[in-house]
């Protein structure tokens, strides 16, 4: 009878053992669901949303932009990968950041805000935006996305091409056009945004653009702009035929290019550097985005400016933005390798800040 007892009590505790055990395993499962992540990036993703929110205070967007909710997954903002798009935003605003402070590049990376440069940055103050054109770059695009923001038309559709760049008729006031302190309190309160490209490849398109296809017809270009090039730098004088890309190239890396300049007045904003457009060392700029990925880009800044809901950026068509190594390498191919390290030397700023890498041709 003892043992049976005694049998008895040892089972009794042995299930008392198991029944500790089970709660105690129990438990844990729970405190692991109820603090594990539930978007299984959490942990990895709160660094970048404290980045985020940090560098949103530096570039002073208004508040009623709501920009830190741009970073949380929408699932329709972004044709890419949703977490890196705004990585990618920041380490460029932190590059240009790093490349502004280096005393050795001073000279191609700083210049004062001046009339030239607020003449390139449109306003929309329905929407508190701020655009600084760089032609070249799709520019024409983004100037009717501010027209239709602006309402002087109701969508991008409607908007004759000959009204975009008639800064009478298509509604988009200049920065310049302000006082003083208005157009210091949009610096500081507006998102602020433009476009870069690879500037060897941007150069190119501003000559054959304006040189030999001249779509829009301005013939100052190729009746009173190029034969001033022409005279300057054509090595061969009893050459007759029209401006040649040599000729473009050795005009741009004349380190005395601006007696020139002065000569073309605006028209030189075809091919001055971005540094000369927009002073992106000067003013905090909220984005900045890249033509060879615009198909990204675009929506992003929408989204970021908050306008997504009211505009669309018009359609891309395919491979338009890709870089073209082979037409860059076959355009310089002709060209003496002291006029490109010139141009170059012009245009090192531009490259460095934005994160371009030096032209492969001139390495070898």
């Amino acid at each position: 009878w003892l043992t049976s007892d005694n049998m008895h009590h040892q089972w009794l505790l042995l299930a008392a053992c198991f029944w500790v055990i089970f709660m105690f395993m129990v438990a844990s499962k729970f405190i692991t669901l109820t603090f594990k992540d539930p978007d299984g990036y959490g942990a990895k993703q709160e660094p970048l949303i404290l980045t985020a929110v940090t560098k949103v205070e530096e570039v002073h967007v208004p508040e009623e932009k709501h920009w830190p909710e741009e970073f949380q997954p929408t699932g329709k903002a972004f044709s890419g990968n949703l977490i890196h798009q705004p990585l990618v935003h920041m380490e460029r605003l932190e590059l240009l950041r790093n490349v502004c402070k280096d005393a050795a590049l001073r000279d191609l990376s700083h210049t004062a805000v001046s009339k030239f440069v607020l003449d390139r940055i449109f306003v929309c103050d329905k929407h508190k935006i701020l655009f600084c054109q760089t032609p070249k770059v799709g520019n024409t695009q983004w100037k009717k996305v501010l027209i239709v923001l602006n309402g002087a038309f109701s969508s991008i559709e409607e908007i004759p091409e000959n009204i975009v760049h008639d800064h009478e008729k298509n509604g988009l006031p200049r920065l310049s056009s302000f006082s003083d302190s208005e157009i210091k309190k949009r610096l500081n309160l507006y998102f602020k945004f433009f476009i870069v490209r690879d500037p060897f490849e941007r150069l190119i398109s501003a000559f054959k653009d304006k040189f030999l296809h001249n779509p829009r017809f301005e013939p100052w270009y190729r009746h009173e702009i190029a034969p001033g090039i022409i005279r300057k730098y054509r090595k061969n004088r009893t050459e007759t035929k029209g401006l040649q890309f040599e000729d473009f190239v050795r005009y741009l890396g004349d380190p005395n290019h601006r007696w020139l300049d002065v000569q073309f007045g605006d028209h030189i904003i075809h091919w001055v550097t971005y540094v000369e457009l927009c002073a992106p060392c000067e003013i905090t700029y909220s984005v900045i985005g890249h033509h060879e990925t615009l198909e990204d880009d675009a929506p992003y800044i929408l989204k970021a400016a908050g306008i997504d809901h009211l505009v669309s950026y018009p359609t891309i068509p395919p491979g338009i933005t890709v870089y073209n190594r082979t037409k860059v390498e076959r355009y310089f191919a002709g060209i003496s390798k002291r006029d490109i390290r010139r141009l170059y030397a012009r245009f090192e700023g531009d490259f460095k800040l934005f994160g371009y890498r030096e032209p492969d041709f001139l390495l070898n």
